[in-house]
């Protein structure tokens, strides 16, 4: 043991209730200090996981992201303050840590975890906590983790539920094992499309804390094996059995992915997609109005869900959520120019496709959805 590694004075009397456990102990608090750990995401799960992980003297901490703080963020990642919207996540973190805990190293990476730096990245640490919110990244940290040998220390959230396990450790399943392919693209909302309960994370995140800490001190039964499920308002936890699948093709006995692939096209969610997918018409906020200032009456349908619709509505839309979309097409002019809005665009461009399906032509998506309209059309639009 180095000198380093030893704990100074001022140590002992901030970790003094580690120090009188006899499942940690002096031992147990070096062994923390000694440890070195990667969060994914300084958002929701990040922020719980990574004030926590510094409060127990974690001694060197990684943090990826490369966002700004935005209000919209405030609800539930609890380690930026009003005071930190339009800042960078990494900084707005490094203060709230280093405030916290001046014993630790808090890393910054500020940029997006890609096929190229995964690997990287992930040789330099521990232990890796994913703390993201979409299935390309998932893949890529749960193949990055098998490859590098790095035990996965997975949480996800969405609305009231929540899910935890700790994946790619020595003879456990992996990601892909559990969820060999992803789902279809729109097919699962993200938190911006569907909402998360704000206290949430803070329960996720805590149980991913808490497997970290155990992974170091090499104590208790940890969720290798084992996925872990939440429900906040039945406040129900269960839990399902895993198994490695000899047949993974990333940890299975003949795995044939050996290099990182390009996540997003195995997702099938590739930026030009999701931006402008192919075969449908697009319309700008500010062309919309122009329309509608010239005395164009095309039909705009708004397929966001009823509660969205309460926050912000764009003047003389029509509301059909998309989950009722072809049970009331009855209600829709094929012969009528029908623009098509959600939040952002993508919801409304998959409620195109349905209509194109079902025989429609006439279609239009607005670009940007009312995010758009409340950025270039009309400034007092409340946004979300």
């Amino acid at each position: 043991m180095t000198v380093s590694e030893e704990l100074t004075h001022e140590e002992v009397k901030r970790y003094s209730r580690h120090l009188i456990m006899p499942e940690v102990g002096m031992t147990g608090q070096k062994k923390l200090k000694k440890a070195s750990v990667l969060c994914v995401g300084a958002g929701g799960l990040g922020s719980p996981l990574a004030l926590y992980l510094t409060a127990a003297g974690v001694g060197r901490i990684g943090i990826v992201d490369f966002d700004v703080v935005d209000f919209s963020n405030l609800q539930r990642q609890i380690l930026h303050t009003t005071e930190d919207v339009g800042r960078p996540k990494l900084d707005s973190a490094a203060d709230k840590l280093k405030a916290l805990n001046p014993n630790v190293n808090v890393e910054l990476h500020e940029t997006r975890l890609t096929s190229e730096n995964a690997l990287q990245l992930f040789e330099k640490y521990d232990i890796v906590v994913d703390g993201t919110d979409n299935f390309p990244t998932r893949y890529l940290v749960n193949d990055a983790c098998v490859l590098t040998g790095k035990p996965n220390v997975y949480g996800s959230i969405f609305r009231f539920e929540g899910q935890a396990s700790i994946f790619a450790a020595s003879d456990g399943p992996c990601y892909r094992c559990l969820y060999p392919e992803p789902p279809p693209p729109g097919l699962v909302p993200s938190c911006a499309e569907g909402g998360v309960l704000g206290i949430l994370p803070g329960l996720i995140g805590l149980v991913q804390a808490t497997e970290v800490i155990k992974l170091i001190l090499e104590k208790g039964n940890t969720l290798v094996g084992r996925l872990l499920l939440f429900d906040a308002l039945g406040m129900k936890f269960r839990e399902l059995k895993l198994k490695k699948d000899p047949e993974c093709p990333v940890c299975g006995e003949n795995a044939s992915i050996k290099a990182l692939i390009d996540y997003e096209e195995f997702c099938g969610i590739g930026p030009e997609v999701e931006e402008s997918p192919t075969g449908i018409d697009e319309v700008t906020a500010k062309e919309l109005k122009q329309e509608l200032d010239q005395g164009l009456d095309p039909y705009i349908l708004d397929v966001r869900n009823p509660v969205e619709y309460e926050i912000s509505r764009i003047e003389g839309s029509h509301l059909i959520p998309l989950d009722q979309l072809l049970n009331r097409l009855n209600e829709l002019d094929s012969a009528r120019d029908i623009v098509a809005h959600c939040r952002s665009g993508a919801r409304s461009a998959k409620a195109i496709e349905m209509l194109q399906e079902a025989g429609f032509r006439k279609l239009r998506n607005l670009k940007g959805g009312v995010l758009a309209w409340a950025d270039d059309v009309d400034p007092t639009m409340a946004k979300y």
